[in-house]
């Protein structure tokens, strides 16, 4: 029948699209009840259309205060763990040293273990160490629990690279500050790039390994968390809304920056 031959065709396809769609539908929801105006404290049954939350997204107390928080939490922990696994990520395709496949092997550990167990251990060594719980516990442990997502994102990138161009480069009378510069940076930077980017949104979304060692600092999704045992506002409906929205236009810059490179490359 040509029904299902045409399904046969388009199996793939339509089961990505239907992914899609399972994936993008909270996203849609959460966009939609930012618009919303309930009745009481709880904002899960549609009411009526209204713009006041997105009027005064910060209506909320404290809302916007723990908001910055995350946000300087997430862009100083992705710094940390960016420029530390870079470093990691060459030093481990580059060089070979005792215990390297040890290290290869423990890099994998934090993305394998269960979030619960590391927030655990953190929280003990913070207070072995008689240190205060707040921003720079938090800060620490993001550094560690996202650097072996940086490493893999940028050893995956660096295992990739031709080293004929570094060479080249050398045999040009470039100095190794140059040609990592001039060559090696510029190639590696997607990977780089990749990692910092999912380094800052695991650092912004954490909130087990964040609850454990926040001792009295409330960041984003403690705040969230915490508004849903008595009242969820529609405000945090609207913060998420727009930090998908703004994710998308990235995701979308990104694309349309290389696919111009890529035409213009002759």
């Amino acid at each position: 029948m040509p029904v299902l031959r045409w399904l046969r065709r388009h199996l793939i396809v339509i089961a990505g699209l239907l992914t899609l769609a399972y994936m993008i539908l909270p996203n849609i929801v959460v966009m939609v009840f930012s618009f919303n105006k309930p009745n009481g404290r709880f904002n899960y049954s549609w009411q009526r259309f209204s713009l006041d939350a997105w009027k005064d997204p910060c209506g909320v107390a404290d809302m916007c205060g723990s908001l910055s928080l995350s946000l300087q939490i997430a862009v100083w922990a992705t710094v940390g763990a960016t420029v530390l696994g870079t470093m990691i990520a060459f030093a481990l395709v580059r060089y070979r040293f005792r215990a390297r496949g040890a290290i290869n092997s423990l890099i994998f550990l934090p993305m394998a273990m269960p979030e619960v167990v590391m927030a655990a251990s953190l929280l003990t060594l913070f207070l072995n160490m008689g240190a205060q719980l707040g921003f720079w516990t938090i800060l620490i442990a993001h550094i560690m629990f996202c650097l072996s997502f940086v490493v893999t994102a940028v050893k995956a990138r660096v295992m990739s690279m031709d080293p004929r161009l570094e060479e080249a480069a050398r045999d040009l009378y470039a100095g190794p500050v140059q040609t990592f510069m001039r060559v090696t940076l510029p190639i590696a930077a997607p990977g780089i790039a990749a990692g910092a980017l999912l380094a800052f949104a695991l650092s912004f979304d954490d909130f087990i390994i964040t609850n454990f060692n926040a001792g009295s600092t409330v960041t984003f999704p403690m705040f969230v968390w915490g508004s849903a045992q008595r009242g969820t506002p529609v405000q945090i409906n609207v913060i998420g809304t727009a930090m998908f929205i703004i994710a998308v236009l990235v995701v979308l810059v990104g694309q349309l920056i290389a696919n111009r490179r890529k035409n213009a490359r002759p």
